[in-house]
């Protein structure tokens, strides 16, 4: 008998929101998430995105307004 991983949530494809700026450091202040990130989002596994989301989730981000 072998226990089933739960599934990933269904989440946007991507976390941002259009307030794209790594001006002073290397995260940007729309979504949360490091340039590596945003650079390697699209050859990312589901399971890989999913630590990023639950990463900037838990620290506030996305944010439209910033």
């Amino acid at each position: 008998m072998s226990v089933q991983p739960e599934p990933l949530p269904e989440r946007p494809d991507t976390p941002c929101v259009a307030v794209c700026s790594t001006t002073f450091d290397d995260v940007c202040r729309g979504c949360g998430r490091t340039v590596v990130e945003v650079a390697h989002w699209v050859s990312m596994t589901a399971a890989e995105k999913e630590v990023v989301w639950v990463r900037i989730l838990s620290q506030g981000y996305p944010r439209r307004n910033t």
